[in-house]
């Protein structure tokens, strides 16, 4: 008898009239069209549905493979020659609902690997799953459904709650509080001592670090992204913030609910980072600064002062984005604007003295 892991596995299909249903699209072309997965258009297989959501991927399309693809109302009118087609207004958008289809998430067996170490006190909710060589201190709290990967170490008296997932090597220093449904990637680290000391004598002393790390529930964070717990408050994660891998809140940093920040941004300590704020790559922000609910801080960005509600900054230091576009734009002109110059003096030269033989800088030039 042929066991179940020897048996063909179905592969997830969908019609493309099936695609368009579950995304609230439309079918252009041959709605039986069956496809078994989604793939960038470049990339994808026949069978696959190619994705096209920005101009710039047009160029993909002579050496496409795909039969069909998701594309948006903006992009339709270049894809009439495909066999079929679902257009939807955003693409990314539908993504969730097409990606869990094809790739559904494989059921996890509630256990407590028997390598993993418990404190006493360990208080545990129901179907957790804790993985090899995971460390629980004592006191530690999970809530219900609670996923904690092999190696991971969670600090005394940490609570986490239902649903939440710690992949390998998270690690939660003593008393850090984790809300439900929060994802830690491989290697996060939460309630960090912060960069907090005094100097005293020409020597720097330590000031204790006492505070709490809070990340509050429907929170992901990025691999090796580290959080410092609060000096003698609070650090917060509000609810429904996305982090990237690599960065760094420091202590009694107060971040508000669903921001956005992308990998390597830094942030010094005390400052506050409003509602729905967006920072981008490597953006560092200086300490005890406000940044306005729903402002925009772009890549790289040095942040060294207050920045209002609603304002777009990039450059360093950071200033209103149309400014800074403006100067960069003045700026890449300058070697023009120095030619231009010293051709102007060279003629005002012979202008002057008329007897005299003004050669151009051209003229001179390696002699």
């Amino acid at each position: 008898m042929a066991r179940q892991e020897d048996m063909p596995q179905t592969e997830p299909s969908l019609t493309l009239g099936e695609v368009a249903e579950m995304v609230g699209g439309r079918v252009e072309g041959d709605p039986s069209l069956r496809v078994t997965g989604l793939a960038p258009l470049d990339q994808a297989r026949q069978e696959e549905l190619g994705f096209l959501a920005q101009r710039r991927y047009l160029r993909f399309l002579p050496e496409a493979r795909a039969l069909s693809v998701l594309v948006s109302e903006a992009l339709a009118e270049h894809v009439k020659d495909l066999p079929g087609r679902v257009v939807v207004k955003d693409p990314h958008g539908a993504l969730p609902s097409l990606l869990a289809h094809f790739h559904p998430e494989k059921p996890v067996e509630p256990g407590i690997h028997p390598t993993a170490v418990l404190g006493r006190g360990v208080e545990l909710g129901d179907q957790v799953v804790i993985g090899p060589y995971a460390v629980l201190q004592d006191g530690v709290t999970l809530g219900d459904r609670v996923q904690v990967g092999s190696h991971a170490v969670l600090g005394a008296g940490s609570v986490i709650g239902e649903e939440s997932v710690l992949h390998p090597h998270v690690v939660l220093y003593p008393d850090t509080r984790v809300g439900a449904r929060v994802i830690l990637h491989a290697g996060v680290r939460l309630g960090v001592d912060g960069f907090g000391y005094f100097t005293e004598q020409g020597k720097h002393r330590k000031i204790p670090q006492v505070g709490v790390c809070l990340v509050e529930d429907d929170v992901e964070i990025g691999a090796n992204t580290c959080i410092d717990r609060g000096s003698i408050g609070h650090t917060v994660v509000g609810p429904g913030t996305k982090l990237d891998n690599l960065i760094h809140l420091a202590h009694n940093v107060r971040v508000g609910k669903g921001v956005l920040m992308a990998a390597m941004v830094g942030i010094s300590g005390s400052t506050r980072v409003g509602d729905g704020a967006m920072l981008g790559g490597q953006a560092g922000i200086i300490g005890h600064t406000e940044i306005g609910a729903g402002a925009r801080i772009g890549a790289q960005a040095g942040v060294i002062g207050d920045i209002g509600p609603g304002e777009a900054v990039s450059g360093y230091p950071a200033r209103n984005n149309r400014e800074y576009l403006r100067a960069m734009g003045l700026a890449f002109r300058l070697p023009d604007a120095f030619r231009r110059l010293e051709d102007l003096e060279r003629r005002l030269g012979a202008l002057e003295n008329p007897e005299r033989t003004v050669q151009a800088p051209e003229e001179t030039e390696g002699r």
